[in-house]
């Protein structure tokens, strides 16, 4: 499995993930992936999609149990996840998420973040906040030794580093307001009943 997982790319992560919640054709992953934004974060197109599935048939993550047609449409092979894509999930999420230096793959794992359990997303997460308090205080170091030297850089050097810390320490305050809001009960984590909305949706998507 490990070797399956660490070939994963951030859209095969979110395929598997799909496939957690039920069964289903690429069509239906494709107007799924894109009703919920998740074009926002990777590229997805029908060629990406049915490429990515077929490989994680390949590596086992993902089997096929069937195929329909209704009317004159294409016929659609529906898949589902084997336990190997379901623990891969899982370990690819664990992975990813503490990490401060692959921002794709991170968006990606606090997305599917939801998969693994409250306490070890709050540790993983916890992990990633010291990361980013680390990078952030040696930035603002070289900022400052940078600006007190005997013979200051000049500030428009400074522009592209100074831009970065900003950013790490905006990342780690909503990581530090996240962690209290995923500490208090009323925060709804993991798996739920599965609403009106969200079979309305799915309807859709396969229609």
């Amino acid at each position: 499995m490990k070797t399956a997982m660490n070939r994963l790319t951030p859209l095969g992560v979110m395929v598997l993930a799909l496939l957690r919640e039920d069964d289903m054709h690429p069509y239906e992953m494709i107007r799924l992936l894109r009703h919920r934004r998740d074009d926002r974060i990777v590229a997805i197109t029908n060629g990406t999609v049915y490429h990515t599935v077929a490989r994680l048939e390949k590596h086992g993550l993902v089997a096929e149990i069937g195929v329909d047609r209704d009317g004159n449409r294409p016929e659609r092979t529906t898949y589902a996840l084997t336990d190997t894509g379901h623990r891969a999930v899982e370990e690819w999420v664990r992975r990813e998420l503490p990490l401060i230096d692959r921002p794709v793959e991170f968006r990606v794992a606090l997305a599917e973040a939801h998969n693994l359990d409250r306490d070890e997303t709050v540790a993983l997460l916890t992990a990633r906040l010291a990361a980013l308090a680390a990078a952030r205080d040696e930035l603002a170091d070289g900022i400052r030794g940078a600006r007190d030297a005997g013979a200051p850089v000049v500030e428009q050097y400074l522009l592209e580093i100074d831009r970065e810390r900003a950013l790490l320490a905006a990342d780690h305050d909503w990581l530090a307001a996240l962690l209290g809001r995923l500490a208090h009960p009323d925060f709804v984590w993991g798996s739920h009943e599965k609403t009106d909305r969200y079979l309305a949706q799915r309807e859709a998507a396969r229609s």
